[in-house]
């Protein structure tokens, strides 16, 4: 009855509301309890770890607090929070920028939160705006999306300035990143179009929503004067704005009709542009994949993808079919629009004239070629109109007869005009005037044109007999020519002209011509037109250039070795032997080996090194040969000062050194045996400096292989001997005597006659037990007998392994501007022997982002296993087998008159 009980003189009502009352102070009450154990959780736990030294554990905390600050933004999205996010985009590690970007994004997705992120846009705004150009790709795509939502959210926050610097990204050669880019363009200028009233028709033509976009795509990309790729531009936009940019109605509404009163006409520059994005926007969608630089190869469409794309050339080709002849009427005097609207046809479906009824059109498009042949004498229109001759005339398509009937009279007209004017100069006997001259040298352009392209249509054989081999000399003047124009200092290119702003671009454009001319020469090293060795006096001059030409050196490099490692080899172990006259002749034979000349070479001798990559077993061959020509080269040249001093190159075996992290094991101790047959009793006594290049490759050459390779103070291991003890007596006794003279003197024996030697490779702390019996079982132990004169076939058993060998935990995670830093492999333990105290190299050159509290850098095991691959590895092309026969050959390079020998591989 909604009356109170007796005695209490309170409602129900009354009781209802204190109840809600009461519910409520308990809920707010247990609300800040919740929220004081969160804050309590912050302050404990996320104000430390934000700034943890693992980065991956920064990149947690980053992701937690934006699903916070999204899920619960009445308690956290405040700058109080938000400032973190901004402190931690400064981070040194990619991923955690990338995490804080990403959190970033689902606040700014939401409307409804962009009011509370006002002050946070406007002080780290200019942080975002950077980070498109980042050096991970990855975070550079998501700061542009980033923008993007920003851009979405509110116009008046990125002034021009900001829109511009991701404009031109557009143009990037990392898809990705111009995708991104390509969207914010959309957005930022072609979001705003002009609305259609309802119920009127449909507007086409020039009188289309879309004509304006279009004219803006033209002006935006006549703006652009630093690129001038229109490819790179459609294909940035393609996936936001296709349907755009196949408005091909439109375009050519454009450039045939006549603009309505009030309408300003393009200009003569603006209708070349459109006509090139036009022609990109076709080739676009006809081939369905990027441009070139863009791509990694052909990718598989989809049913849907390859369903468009045959709907798109069907209503291009019904369109263009149509437009192309008046088209070319128009513009037919121009060379330059005349040569892009003759690669259309390129791309139709030539199905379309028959089954469309539009065989009249295909007989105007010839006229209309064969009136631009007889216009022009440009190589390139030309070429293109042989070209289309060429597409149209294709035997599947019942327009064969057609085109191949129109292509032949023009061609026999040509010849017998050339004919009839040849015959005329020769009947007339008189000095041709200036007009016969023209006319015999344009006629006879037009039928080179047409040969020529038939000619490379006509495959290999036709083009052989055209091939030029150069001889020596032609190849030692190419050579000098390219030293001499190529490899110079900016300061002796004479190309200084007024103002300090042409000078740069002078200097700019002579840098473009010369890395044209290098590149040229490269291709002919690659193509086999000239030697392989020739590239040793391009690859010495990597240090020394690397800014200019270190990407075509160092993709030369990559290229030769892809095709004959142990010629590639060779020709860098010849580039360093040039080098090192070069500093004998300068220096003279008693130059210091701390001097800076013999530093720069054992330093590119390094960097040579890093391009073997980590895999020994794919690379021994070439390792092995190199070994053994700077080996053959140390003692070639005999002292001038007479017997007992070093030879007159020993010092190169220091710069050899640097290769033997890459020998194998038991490829150590072969090249170790092949050093001794060039030296003498008296050298491993030796212990002055000049001899210490000698001492060094040799200890070089034991590093890492205490089990199975002789020790410079204490000769043979007495494990060796220990095997070998166990042969014929004969063999024993004469161990036993060597043995003890080797204790006597302390010294390595040298050139003695070569033992049955045996070696064992990755022998662990067990391996000690039984030893004596594994070596007698053939099942434990692949045998390999190293041939001599009389060629031994490997035993086929287990191939050698590669050692496991320890990472040292650097962050490679990095691009940096030093050299060969981005190819660098990690640095293994045997690295480090040979390049001891360089390790601070692996830091040159770098430029990197910091937070405001530096951080070490991560060393977790998810950072090593993102390690970058070394691109010169040559493992990443060839196959992954590996033939008994790679230890054959080796021992086969480096023993052709040695007594055979063999050593046992675990």
């Amino acid at each position: 009855s909604g009356l109170a009980p007796p005695g209490l003189g309170v409602s129900v009502g009354e009781l209802s509301k204190a109840s809600r009352a009461l519910g409520l102070r308990l809920l707010q009450e247990n609300q800040d309890e919740i929220e004081n154990m969160m804050n309590a959780i912050f302050k404990g736990v996320f104000v430390h770890r934000y700034r943890d030294a693992i980065a991956e554990i920064r990149a947690i905390t980053i992701e937690e607090i934006g699903m916070w600050m999204k899920l619960y933004s009445d308690a956290f999205l405040n700058d109080s929070y938000l400032k973190y996010v901004g402190w931690t985009m400064h981070d040194k590690q990619g991923e955690v920028r990338l995490k804080c970007l990403t959190a970033l994004q689902g606040l700014y997705y939401n409307r409804e939160l962009n009011t509370r992120l006002e002050l946070f846009t406007s002080r780290f705004k200019d942080r975002i705006v950077s980070m498109t150009l980042d050096k991970e790709y990855d975070v550079a795509v998501q700061a542009i999306k980033l923008l993007t939502l920003v851009l979405h959210s509110t116009d008046e926050v990125l002034s021009p300035e900001d829109c511009e610097s991701v404009y031109h990204l557009v143009y990037s050669a990392h898809r990705p990143v111009a995708i991104a880019a390509g969207e914010f363009l959309f957005k930022k200028l072609f979001s705003t179009r002009e609305p259609e009233e309802e119920g009127a028709p449909k507007r086409r033509g020039r009188q289309s929503p879309n004509a304006n976009l279009i004219k803006t795509t033209v002006f935006f990309f006549l703006e652009s004067e630093l690129h001038e790729h229109a490819a790179y531009l459609v294909d940035s936009l393609w996936e936001s704005g296709a349907d755009l940019l196949k408005d091909w109605e439109c375009m050519t509404s454009l450039l045939l009709d006549d603009p309505v009163p009030g309408e300003e006409a393009l200009t003569d520059r603006q209708e070349t542009a459109l006509i090139e994005i036009m022609l990109c926007t076709v080739r676009q969608a006809a081939e369905c994949h990027p441009p070139v630089g863009r791509g990694s190869g052909k990718r598989v469409m989809t049913a849907k993808e390859k369903k468009t794309q045959l709907d798109d050339r069907t209503r291009m080709t019904e369109l263009f079919a149509v437009a192309l002849p008046p088209l070319l009427a128009k513009y037919s005097i121009d060379s330059e629009k005349v040569t892009n609207l003759l690669q259309l046809p390129q791309f139709f479906d030539l199905d379309i004239y028959t089954t469309g009824r539009l065989e009249k059109h295909l007989e105007a498009l010839l006229r209309q070629i064969r009136e631009i042949v007889e216009k022009h004498t440009d190589t390139e229109v030309l070429e293109a109109c042989s070209k289309t001759y060429h597409a149209l005339s294709n035997e599947e398509f019942t327009i064969f007869n057609r085109v191949d009937i129109a292509r032949s009279q023009l061609l026999d007209e040509m010849v017998d005009k050339f004919n009839r004017l040849l015959e005329d100069f020769i009947q007339e006997g008189e000095e041709p005037d200036d007009d016969d001259v023209y006319q015999v040298l344009s006629t006879l352009k037009r039928i080179t044109a047409f040969h020529n392209h038939q000619m490379v249509s006509g495959g290999r054989e036709q083009l052989e007999p055209l091939v030029y081999s150069p001889d020596d000399s032609l190849q030692t003047e190419l050579m000098s020519f390219i030293l001499h124009h190529v490899f110079i200092d900016q300061d002796d290119d004479n190309c200084s002209t007024d103002g300090q702003q042409d000078d740069e671009a002078a200097k700019i454009e002579a840098l473009h011509k010369r890395r044209n001319l290098l590149a040229a020469y490269c291709k002919l090293i690659i193509y086999n037109v000239v030697e392989m060795n020739t590239g040793a006096d391009i690859f010495k001059q990597y240090m020394r250039y690397y800014n200019d030409y270190g990407d075509i050196i160092k993709e030369t490099m990559s290229k030769t070795r892809q095709i004959d490692k142990i010629q590639c080899a060779k020709t860098l172990i010849l580039s360093l032997q040039q080098l090192f006259h070069e500093m004998m002749s300068e220096l003279g034979t008693g130059f210091d080996r701390s001097s800076s000349a013999f530093c720069g070479i054992k330093e590119l001798a390094r960097r040579f090194s890093l391009t073997f990559g980590l895999d020994q077993v794919k690379t021994r061959d070439a390792i092995a040969m190199l070994h053994k020509d700077g080996i053959e080269f140390a003692f070639k040249e005999p002292s001038p000062q007479g017997e007992g001093n070093p030879p007159l190159h020993l010092a190169f075996l220091d710069i050899l050194s640097e290769f033997s992290s890459k020998l194998m094991r038991q490829d150590k101790r072969t090249v170790h045996m092949y050093l001794e047959r060039f030296m003498t009793f008296q050298m491993a006594l030796q212990r002055d400096d000049c001899w210490l290049p000698l001492i060094s490759y040799r200890n070089s050459l034991q590093a890492g292989g205490d089990d199975d390779t002789m020790s410079v103070v204490s000769g043979y291991s007495s494990r060796g001997s220990s095997v070998r003890s166990k042969k014929t007596k004969a063999e024993s006794s004469s161990s036993s005597t060597d043995m003890s003279w080797q204790h006597q003197s302390m010294q390595t024996p040298v050139m003695m006659p070569s033992p049955h030697l045996t070696s064992t490779m990755m022998r662990g702390p067990g391996d000690m037990r039984g030893e004596a019996k594994r070596g007698r079982d053939d099942s434990y132990m692949g045998v390999y007998a190293l041939p001599s004169d009389s060629q031994q076939q490997p035993h086929p058993h287990t191939l050698p392994q590669t050692p496991q060998l320890h990472q040292t935990p650097i962050d490679y995670n990095r691009r940096g501007t030093g050299l060969m830093e981005e190819d660098e492999e990690p640095i293994v333990e045997d690295v480090m022997m040979s390049s001891e105290g360089r390790m601070e190299d692996l830091n040159e050159g770098m430029d990197f982002d910091t937070m405001d509290i530096d951080l070490p850098p991560s060393k977790n095991r998810r950072e090593r296993s993102e390690l970058k691959p070394d691109y010169f590895d040559p493992g990443s092309i060839m196959d992954e087998s590996v033939s008994n026969s790679s230890l054959k050959l080796i021992n086969h390079l480096l023993y052709s008159n040695t007594l055979p020998y063999t050593y046992t591989v675990l």
